[in-house]
């Protein structure tokens, strides 16, 4: 005996139900690797996750490379990986549109003209001058304006660079010619150079000075004739990681960043 057309019609639609609930858990499976369980994973640390690339000033270079271990510490599955340059040329690879999450330079000048390719810049720390010698201070430099010694080889950053600006800032001010044997294109190439005797001296954050303690001393400059130099950070428009790329800019203004700031020689800003 068949069933009606009514009773046939409602046994189908609860056979399909029955079926279609497993599949519904099957979806549902944490061992899934849809958006649902990549959701799940965000929200328990409280960050995305993301592989995040950060262009950064040459002078951040060692800081940064603890700050980006700790920062993947506090926030396994994410990676930070950092390129480091002169500001002058990490501003040219944003414009170009260098493949990147977030941007640090080591001047605010050379943010703000970024200001159409960047999110809300935020000072996440300071730095000064120092006169970078030889290990011993072999030619006893002891101010500015003894690099305007012409028997003295000096060393200085280009001066579209923000620490070769900085550096005839306070020369300037002083009135002090120096003419230096070369101009380096970043802060790094300046302590090179003195590093490895092929200059008797030139203008460094202090913070990179005192990255190599065994091959350069530091000569201190007086805070009336220095130049505090700040370091902006913020994210990139064109990043394919908004929210993971925010959420590690704003970590650097924290305290377990600022403590790595700290520790490296850098100053709260």
């Amino acid at each position: 005996m068949s069933l009606p057309f009514t009773r046939r019609r409602a046994a189908a639609a609860l056979l399909t139900t029955a079926l279609l609930i497993p599949l519904a858990a099957c979806g549902n499976d944490d061992s899934g690797t849809g958006k649902d369980k990549a959701s799940g994973s965000e929200a328990a640390s409280g960050a995305p996750k993301a592989d995040l690339t950060v262009l950064a000033a040459s002078s951040l270079t060692d800081v940064f490379k603890k700050a980006g271990a700790a920062y993947e510490k506090e926030n396994p599955g994410t990676k930070v990986t950092f390129s480091f340059a002169g500001s002058q040329e990490l501003a040219a690879q944003v414009k170009q549109g260098a493949p990147a999450d977030a941007l640090v330079t080591a001047d605010t000048k050379t943010m703000d003209g970024l200001s159409g390719d960047t999110g809300e810049p935020v000072v996440i720390a300071k730095n000064r001058l120092v006169i970078a010698t030889g290990e011993g201070n072999p030619e006893k430099v002891a101010n500015l304006k003894d690099l305007a010694d012409p028997k003295l080889k000096v060393v200085l950053a280009a001066p579209e660079v923000p620490v070769g600006r900085y550096s005839r800032q306070i020369l300037d001010a002083r009135k002090i010619d120096v003419k230096p044997v070369s101009q380096e294109p970043n802060v790094r190439a300046v302590l090179s150079k003195v590093s490895l005797g092929e200059a008797d001296a030139g203008l460094v954050y202090k913070t990179d000075a005192a990255t190599a303690p065994d091959k350069v001393d530091a000569v201190e400059i007086p805070d009336a004739e220095n130049a505090i130099a700040s370091y902006p950070a913020a994210t990139l428009k064109t990043s394919k990681h908004g929210e993971a790329a925010a959420a590690f800019v704003a970590w650097l203004s924290t305290p377990a960043a600022q403590q790595i700031l700290r520790g490296a020689g850098f100053q709260q800003p």
